[in-house]
């Protein structure tokens, strides 16, 4: 696979094209993605959101999920609000998702299947990583989603006039539902968010 990839790489710049992705780091559209890194929106996501190499700032993890509140991934959001001028926050999470009902202790048979010891699923334990929580998956994509939107939302570092949008998109087709719309949350009408340079949401 490396060698394939590097061949690849070594055409693309020879050739050029990157040309037609060159672009800065400040997102045009002022816009922070956390979303899934299911395989089926790497493409999808972006068409599907009319964006392009250079509008957005797109933080990947499994289900789109903040698992705690100064995390990796809140870390990223935290900096394109404040370093990369994003005005907006959106999180989309996907219908059939993996971490939909993950079951931890099948995640663990798992690990020992692929030799991971029991000794080091107890050292870990005993330094309080409870496995139970840290593989906690949730019921739905909607569930999933508003965790995420609550917790970025309510973290102490996040400026009162971001706005935090919840969706959840059809991974086939890439339709969008919106199941929470943060302009309300930061006292923003809507008429006023229209002139906002964000993505369009239908």
């Amino acid at each position: 696979m490396v060698t394939e990839i590097l061949a690849f790489n070594e055409q693309f710049v020879q050739d050029k094209k990157y040309q037609s992705y060159m672009t800065d780091k400040y997102p045009d559209k002022k816009v922070a993605i956390l979303t899934c890194m299911d395989t089926r929106l790497v493409e999808l996501l972006p068409k599907a959101l009319n964006l392009r190499n250079g509008d957005a700032k797109i933080i990947k993890n499994a289900g789109a999920v903040l698992t705690q509140p100064f995390g990796s991934a809140m870390r990223s959001i935290l900096i394109a609000i404040h370093e990369m001028d994003v005005q907006e926050v959106l999180v989309i999470g996907h219908h059939g998702c993996g971490m939909t009902n993950l079951d931890p202790d099948a995640m663990i048979k798992k690990f020992i299947s692929n030799g991971i010891s029991q000794e080091v699923l107890v050292t870990l334990e005993n330094s309080g990583i409870k496995m139970e929580r840290f593989l906690k998956g949730f019921d739905t994509a909607e569930e999933g989603v508003m965790h995420s939107v609550d917790m970025i939302r309510r973290h102490p570092l996040v400026p009162s006039h971001i706005p935090v949008h919840g969706f959840v998109m059809d991974p086939t087709t890439g339709r969008l539902e919106l199941i929470h719309e943060g302009y309300a949350d930061r006292g923003i009408k809507l008429e006023q968010a229209k002139s906002y340079p964000a993505v369009p949401f239908d």
